[in-house]
This record gives C-alpha cells, structure tokens and sequence, in this order.
C-alpha cells in the first residue's frame, strides 16, 4: 500500500466562523482481484468514490471517466448539481465512444459529497447513484446518508427482505441505477448542516462487503487522523477477505466561531436538495 497523506482546507464562512476541512482517501485492488475499477476523487469542495462495473476493461474505464469529468468540474471552480449533471452526461459520452468499452453492462457507481455556502450558510450535499455509500459519524453515532439503488435494498424497503436477509441474497451486488449503464438518471441529493467533529466516510462496497457499520464507528473512533483511518479500515477490509476493490475517503468537520443553534435550524436536518449555487473558492491552508 502507498503512502496515505491527509489533505486540509481553511473556509473562513464569516469573520467570527472558520471551517476546516480534513481528508485523506486510498483504494486497493484487494485480494481476489486482478484489476481495480473503483476510482475516487479527494479534491476541495468535491470528494467522490466510483465504483466500476463491466467486462473486460469496461468499469475502469466508466469510473475513470468519470472522475476525470468531475475533477474537471473541480478544476472550474463551480461545483454545483447543475455541473456534476454535466460532467455526467459526459462522461456517459465518454464510456461510450472509447474503444474499448464493450460490454453493455459498462457502467460506474458514483457516490460522495461537496461543500457548498448558500446565503453565507454552509452546507454538505451528498450526491448518490448505485451502491457506494455514504455514512456520517456525528456524536458517536453512525448513520448511513446515501440509499442504496439495488435491488436488495427495493426488496427490504418493500418489506419483502429484512436487512439481515439481505447478507449474502444472490441479487447482492445487483444495482438498479449506475453511470454509463443505460439513460443516465441524475443523482440523489441531500443538503446536511455542516457541525464541528463530523467525519464522513465514503466507500464503495469493497469495504462494507468486509466491515460493518459497527467496524466503520470503531475505527474512526480509534484514529483521529483521517490518513490514519483510512489506512486501518482499508487493512481490515483485506484481513477480513479482501473479496472486491476497496476505496473509501474520510472527511472531517473542525468549526469554530459563530454557530447559534436557532441561526441554523433551516438547516439542521438532512433535507433533499434540487440545485444548488456554486461553491465557494477559498485559498488551501
């Protein structure tokens, strides 16, 4: 495994209120393996993780698109839903023309979040096609922000599988929604305050296929250190059996300053969000 660094960003939001940012991300081919299709994305305000689907080289090629097309987006300096559709619909492009895509079930997850400030108030938007998931660690507790587009997870909100049947049913690894697989549906969105301690982990299921929730809160309770983190989930991901392509990133909160409780009430919740004004662009400490 190479060497993980974490990466930090300063946002002075207002006079009296300061942001910082840390993360660090890693992926591994894993042990069963004989190629990585997942592809991540750690680069302020955006931080992305895709996980590739297809014959021959055909998912390595749909994640890497696009993440290419949204580090471009990063690039511009305009996130906002308005350009990660964008950078979608061409990325779809671009799994389609390249020459070596040819299986028809060519296609990527996406899942991750971005750091956005509406009316001077800032906010995370999550975003979500697929399969990869996104948890958030707030008070010590855990909880899973993205919904799953499998058909595992239609199954249990239909109440016709319970989570625990879930484990192992032949339709695991069976998604409903995917980048470059068919007509491309825009992502899920949901707006989240944004609150000093919270820590984000973004991964695909390479690591929940070998570490539960559970094993999730615990590592990031044992590491501070983003890097560090990383490090021990993805180590524990390959003790555990190592069965699929592991990539996951970490985000954590530091706020400061200014941050009244009933100031934030519009946004303390986790709330669907449609479009959003772009971010942001402040200097990397």
């Amino acid at each position: 495994m190479s060497e993980t660094t974490t990466h930090s960003h300063r946002v002075a939001v207002t006079d009296c209120d300061e942001i910082t940012l840390t993360w660090a991300g890693v992926t591994d081919t894993g042990l069963r393996r004989d190629n990585n299709q997942d592809a991540f994305l750690a680069e302020y305000p955006l931080f992305v993780v895709a996980d590739g689907m297809g014959g021959h080289a055909g998912g390595e090629i749909a994640s890497q698109s696009t993440v290419a097309r949204l580090k471009s987006v990063v690039e511009s300096g305009e996130v906002t839903t308005g350009a990660i559709e964008d950078a979608l619909v061409h990325a779809v492009e671009d799994i389609a023309s390249h020459p070596d895509t040819t299986d028809e079930g060519t296609g990527t997850t996406l899942t991750g979040v971005f750091f956005d400030i509406v009316d001077d108030e800032p906010r995370w938007v999550s975003l979500n096609i697929g399969d990869s998931r996104v948890y958030l660690l707030r008070e010590q507790r855990l909880v899973q922000v993205t919904t799953d587009h499998s058909v595992v997870q239609e199954l249990i909100s239909s109440g016709r599988l319970s989570p625990e049947e879930a484990e192992g049913h032949p339709y695991s690894n069976v998604i409903t929604r995917a980048v470059g697989a068919s007509e491309l549906t825009p992502p899920d969105y949901l707006g989240i305050e944004v609150l000093d301690g919270d820590r984000f982990v973004i991964c695909s299921d390479g690591l929940t296929k070998e570490l539960t929730d559970y094993g999730i809160q615990h590592f990031l309770r044992e590491h501070e250190d983003p890097a560090d983190a990383v490090d021990a989930m993805l180590a524990a991901a390959l003790e555990n059996g190592g069965r699929d392509n592991v990539t996951l990133i970490v985000v954590q909160v530091e706020r400061t300053g200014d941050t009244d409780d009933e100031a934030d009430a519009d946004t303390a919740r986790i709330a669907t969000v449609e479009k959003s004004p772009s971010t942001s662009d402040e200097d990397d400490r």
